[in-house]
């Protein structure tokens, strides 16, 4: 075995591995205040994680993600909670005790 091509192969091996590795995912972030989402739509890419921050004075919310049985717990004045979305798709969201606050997360690949 020639002595020279190993690392060449090693090298071609590394360089396919490295283009294979995802780029890292973002964080996003959503306000929760005068009782609405801000942004109200928010588009992201599939991996990133999205924090709703609640900037309210006394009322706690949630996230109900529709048509998909999952809730976050509520969340008070200054608090936060958030979600990866690992999957693309359209993630329509509402408050849970609140019904007409209501936002999407649209996950693009």
């Amino acid at each position: 075995m020639n002595a020279r091509l190993v690392p060449a192969s090693l090298f071609a091996v590394a360089i396919g591995l490295s283009a294979a590795v995802p780029a890292q995912a973002a964080e996003h972030q959503v306000v929760v205040e005068k009782y609405a989402f801000s942004p109200m739509e928010l588009r992201i890419k599939r991996g990133d994680t999205v924090t709703w921050v609640n900037n309210e004075k006394r009322v706690s919310h949630s996230v109900l993600l529709i048509g998909r049985n999952e809730e976050s717990e509520r969340f008070f004045p200054g608090e936060k909670w958030s979600r990866a979305f690992p999957e693309a798709g359209r993630f329509e969201y509402r408050c849970g005790p609140h019904p007409e606050m209501l936002g999407v997360v649209i996950v693009a690949e």
